[in-house]
């Protein structure tokens, strides 16, 4: 079984899918702890891998080389990947959903946002005429084999949210996206108008959308949710505190809780068991 036709029936079930930003080879082992679903986010790769805003810097290549190393760590997860806007040509488009499908990742997320491009929670963003992203989107869905497509749009106007949604759930591909949606009742809206066709939601700490349960998003009729930072801004929040408190303590470290603290020990053991998952299980041998 392809690993698009594994999430295509994860999405397909009756429960909300919940799907786990990762931005880094370490924030992945940890969520891989927790979910068996990963979002290689935009927002995480860009602060990460270049220590800038979410606004166009990432370059394809390094987003795919990415995707091969979590595949190699992760081979039983689903990944799927924020490709904003197919960096901007439809050939690179194809080109990148093609290596990306190679090396195994589950689905892509394609948005209608002009350049320069924002994150899907900030102001003043802007889309592409419909009819130049949906020839996009077609050249896409014809180049994937079996990857989960998800057609997103970034439209802020409210009559052209819901027209965008409409024609986008009549397209080929697998699931929709509004992006920023501002309310429980929006999220009604939009609901009605792609029918039957899967519903993504994407929660951001801080974000325009309201903080809602896999509960709740169930009840809405929502078959995905993305947590795009959850592991970034915890990291960000955590080094934050163990750098200040080190400074307070004239670089004394502090001493190690054995039970819930994390030391050379646990780091080391969290990483090896991405090395046990490529494994074979050990087999009984008879003396």
């Amino acid at each position: 079984m392809t690993y698009g036709k594994k999430l295509r029936e994860q999405i397909a079930g009756p429960e909300t899918t919940p799907l786990i930003g990762v931005h880094d080879m370490y924030s992945a082992s940890i969520a891989a702890e927790h979910y068996d679903g990963m979002f290689v986010s935009g927002f995480g790769f860009a602060a990460s891998y270049y220590g800038l805003p979410d606004i166009g810097f990432i370059a394809w290549p390094d987003m795919v080389a990415f995707v091969q190393r979590l595949r190699g760590a992760f081979p039983r997860h689903h990944l799927l990947v924020d490709i904003d806007d197919g960096y901007v040509d439809p050939e690179v488009a194809c080109h990148v959903v093609e290596g990306l499908e190679r090396i195994g990742a589950s689905g892509v997320i394609l948005e209608d946002q002009k350049r320069p491009r924002r994150c899907g929670h900030a102001d003043g963003k802007q889309v592409l005429p419909l009819a130049e992203y949906l020839a996009k989107l077609e050249m896409v869905l014809a180049t994937r084999q079996d990857m989960v497509v998800v057609a997103r749009t970034d439209a802020t106007d409210e009559n052209d949210i819901l027209h965008r949604a409409e024609t986008l759930a009549a397209t080929g591909a697998d699931v929709v996206l509004v992006d920023g949606v501002r309310s429980v009742d929006w999220i009604r809206r939009i609901r009605k108008v792609v029918g039957d066709k899967p519903l993504l939601f994407n929660q951001i700490a801080g974000g325009k959308s309201p903080r809602l349960s896999l509960g709740e998003l169930s009840e809405l009729g929502v078959d995905v949710a993305i947590y795009s930072t959850p592991c970034l801004f915890a990291a960000h929040q955590a080094m934050h505190s163990a750098l200040a408190d080190l400074r307070a303590a004239d670089g004394r470290l502090p001493a190690v809780d054995t039970t819930n603290g994390v030391g050379v020990a646990t780091a080391t053991q969290l990483l090896e068991r991405n090395i046990a998952r490529l494994r074979p299980q050990a087999q009984g041998v008879n003396a």
